[in-house]
């Protein structure tokens, strides 16, 4: 399993059936999330440090927590969960 498979796990709260493959999944999120968002849940996968992430990203600490959250509900989003599943 992917790192990036194994990031989104932790923050789904109720996941009924398995990811899709890595790839399949990386197409769907393309498609579903904003590139910041992506490049976050990616960073995340890597453990990329926060203070490195805020940078790369170039927002602060208070835009960092923002897209952190708009992420984590759009990921428990039952559409964007369905079609993250296979």
């Amino acid at each position: 399993m992917s790192t990036l498979n194994i990031e989104i796990e932790k923050h789904i709260k109720k996941l009924v059936n398995p990811l899709k493959h890595p790839d399949e999944l990386l197409e769907v999120l393309k498609l579903k999330l904003t590139k910041k968002e992506l490049k976050l849940l990616k960073s995340w996968a890597e453990d990329m440090p926060q203070k490195e992430l805020e940078e790369s990203l170039q927002v602060d600490e208070e835009r960092y927590a923002q897209l952190s959250t708009k992420l984590i509900k759009k990921l428990n989003q039952e559409k964007i969960k369905q079609a993250m599943c296979v």
